[in-house]
């Protein structure tokens, strides 16, 4: 079996695991467990942050140059959190924490990012007020 078809098998049979038994996260255990809750904690980071991203594109939509910054800018953004959580990664490689310590590192930046976004894009300033109106709610931390 060639490596690539055998990446394909061990993907799938970690998909029929992940999708056949949720852990409880609540009480999660084991390393496989503690990183399957990281992961699906990071994927609903990461859903929230591009729902976010893409009200921040859409309401922008008229403005090529800024939308064209922020989508740069996404992408530069993305770069770091890899670097980052890379070098986390690499400070706990001896240990099995290393898996989840990454993924919250992930986390941790995409919250931070979609606050960002939301901040810098969606919160119009509105001097009248002083409490700037918001396409969105502010999002969690």
């Amino acid at each position: 079996m060639n490596y690539v078809a055998g990446l394909f098998l061990a993907f799938s049979a970690l998909s029929a695991y992940a999708s056949d038994s949720a852990p409880n996260c609540e009480n999660a255990m084991t390393t496989a467990d503690i990183n399957q809750c990281a992961l699906i904690e990071l994927e609903a980071a990461e859903a929230e942050m591009h729902r976010y991203l893409d009200a921040a594109l859409n309401d922008h939509e008229t403005d090529a140059a800024l939308v064209e910054s922020i989508q740069q800018a996404q992408e530069a953004w993305e770069g770091y959190r890899q670097a980052h959580c890379d070098a986390v990664y690499t400070q706990w490689r001896d240990g099995t924490i290393r898996g989840v310590m990454s993924l919250s590192c992930k986390t941790q930046l995409t919250q931070a990012r979609t606050h960002t976004i939301w901040e810098t894009f969606l919160t119009p300033m509105d001097v009248m007020t002083g409490e700037p109106p918001s396409l969105l709610p502010k999002p969690n931390r």
